[in-house]
C-alpha cells in the first residue's frame, strides 16, 4: 500500500465540510437511490439512520485509525438511530490505485477487530474502476462518488434487504443495464459530474 499523503490537500474548514457532506448526500440522492443503484438506500436514508462521517485524515495510516473508531462505533449505535455509515475522505487516497490498495487493509481491519460477519466496507471513488473494464466504461459509474468514501455497512441490515430478493446478482446486473441505458449524458443531466478518467 502507497503510504503517499496529500497533506499539500488544506485542511478542510466547516465550510468544505459542508460541502463535501451536501454533494455526497445529493450523489446518493440522484444516483444511488434515483436510479435504484442500491434497492435499501432508500429506507436508511428517508429515515435518517445514515451517519456522514467528513475525514481529515491526510494520511492512509490516519484514514486507517478513523475507520476504526468509525467501525467500533457503528457496532456499538442503536441500528434504530444509525445503521450504516459514510465515511469520506477528501484529502487522501484520491488516486484510485492507491485506494484500491487500501481496501485491503481495510477489510484486514475488519477481521482484526473481530467484526468480520458483523460488519463490512464497500468502497467509493470518483475514479472506481472495475478490472477488466476501459476508465470511460460508464457501467463503472455504479461505484463513482464525488469523494473517496467508505461504505460501513452491517450485515444483518444487507441480510434483511436481499430477504425479499430472490438473486442478489441481478441488482448488479440490472445496474449495468441502468447505466448503459442512460449513458455519461444521462448521468450529467442528473447534475453529477462525470469522472476526469471518464
Amino acid at each position: 500500500m502507497s503510504s503517499s499523503s496529500n497533506s499539500s490537500v488544506p485542511e478542510l474548514s466547516p465550510q468544505a465540510i459542508e460541502k463535501v457532506q451536501q454533494e455526497t448526500q445529493f450523489w446518493l440522492e440522484k444516483a444511488v437511490i434515483g436510479l435504484n443503484l442500491c434497492p435499501f438506500a432508500k429506507s436508511v436514508h428517508v429515515n435518517n439512520r445514515l451517519r456522514y462521517v467528513v475525514s481529515q485524515a491526510d494520511s492512509p495510516e490516519a484514514l486507517l485509525r478513523e475507520l476504526a473508531h468509525e467501525l467500533l462505533s457503528l457496532m456499538r449505535a442503536d441500528p434504530d438511530e444509525i445503521e450504516t455509515t459514510l465515511l469520506i475522505h477528501p484529502r487522501v487516497l484520491t488516486d484510485f490505485l492507491d485506494f484500491n490498495d487500501f481496501i485491503g487493509a481495510a477489510d484486514a481491519l475488519v477481521e482484526d477487530l473481530e467484526l468480520d460477519g458483523t460488519l463490512q466496507i464497500a468502497s467509493f471513488h470518483p475514479d472506481y474502476q472495475f478490472g477488466g473494464t476501459e476508465p470511460d466504461d460508464v457501467s463503472n459509474y455504479t461505484n463513482r462518488s464525488p469523494y473517496p468514501t467508505l461504505h460501513l455497512l452491517r450485515e444483518s441490515s444487507i441480510e434483511r434487504a436481499t430477504e425479499t430478493m430472490a438473486d442478489t446478482d441481478a441488482i448488479y446486473e440490472a445496474n449495468m443495464q441502468t447505466l448503459e441505458r442512460i449513458g455519461l449524458e444521462g448521468w450529467r443531466a442528473l447534475g453529477l459530474k462525470l469522472s476526469e478518467k471518464g
